[in-house]
């Protein structure tokens, strides 16, 4: 595994577990010890988290902390029972025979299964879950041109015209969620969720609980533009009251005996 794949692995992992021992990480990573105390110290002086006696514990005094996006295929089985929940609820908002749009992104790529077999019209870039719904699904399907960006995984062209297509809802996730709003680090995501937001009626939300507890740097939507937010049963009660205080209409989804994977 590249070292910066184990990095954002180790985040990943830091991020449901407040401490990782080296042995924990080396069974995770697959490499030596002494390659994963390499990375625990390097992410140290990052400031992504403490170097502690056996191990790396999370930042301490610190409810937020710095959003690293995993690679697709890896983050689509991080939080898969929250992921599920999300997509089932959010599937109850879509009215049989409408057109939506789905971002990119594991979350919004489990709501795309959900509502795989459905009556819709379905507009998407994201690759995985266009091939996903070209053998499993029975939506009408229509895919964003452009070029293929492998990660994260889209195929979008920013100056291509796609106002021939409207769509009832806009279904977009995020790497981070702060007051402002939707939250993301690479500027290509942010375009393609601004553009794609003029191209509905409404935008609603899907994001695990975890988001709310990630730092990043560029706002891409703000509460402001957003119709309702899905989440989680691990949703804090501080960022519920920051969503009720910001005005925005939320559903906690209830994960259903699931373990997180």
């Amino acid at each position: 595994m590249a070292e910066l794949h184990r990095h954002q692995k180790i985040l990943a992992l830091l991020a449901e577990h407040p401490f990782l021992s080296v042995t924990e990480l080396t069974d995770a990573t697959g490499v030596s010890a002494a390659t994963v105390r390499r990375d625990i110290d390097k992410l140290e002086k990052a400031g992504f988290g403490q170097r502690v006696h056996g191990g790396i514990a999370a930042e301490k005094g610190h409810h937020a902390r710095r959003a690293v996006p995993l690679p697709f295929m890896e983050n689509r089985d991080i939080a898969v029972a929250q992921k599920r929940a999300i997509a089932a609820a959010a599937s109850t908002l879509v009215r049989d025979g409408t057109s939506i749009i789905i971002h990119g992104g594991s979350t919004c790529f489990h709501f795309g299964m959900a509502i795989a077999r459905r009556n819709l019209r379905v507009f998407t870039h994201s690759m995985p879950l266009a091939a996903y719904l070209a053998e499993f699904g029975e939506c009408q399907l229509t895919i964003g041109g452009g070029d293929l960006h492998r990660e994260p995984g889209i195929v979008y062209d920013r100056f291509s015209d796609e106002r021939a297509f409207y769509a009832s809802q806009f279904f977009v996730g995020a790497l981070g969620i702060e007051r402002q709003g939707l939250m993301e680090t690479n500027p290509l995501l942010v375009q393609l969720t601004r553009d794609m937001a003029a191209f509905a009626n409404e935008i609603i939300v899907l994001v695990d609980s975890r988001k709310f507890a990630e730092r990043t740097s560029t706002l891409s939507l703000p509460f402001a533009q957003i119709r309702k937010l899905v989440t989680d049963d691990g949703l804090a009660d501080a960022d519920a009251r920051m969503l009720e205080e910001e005005g925005v209409d939320y559903i906690v989804a209830a994960r259903k005996g699931e373990t997180d994977a």
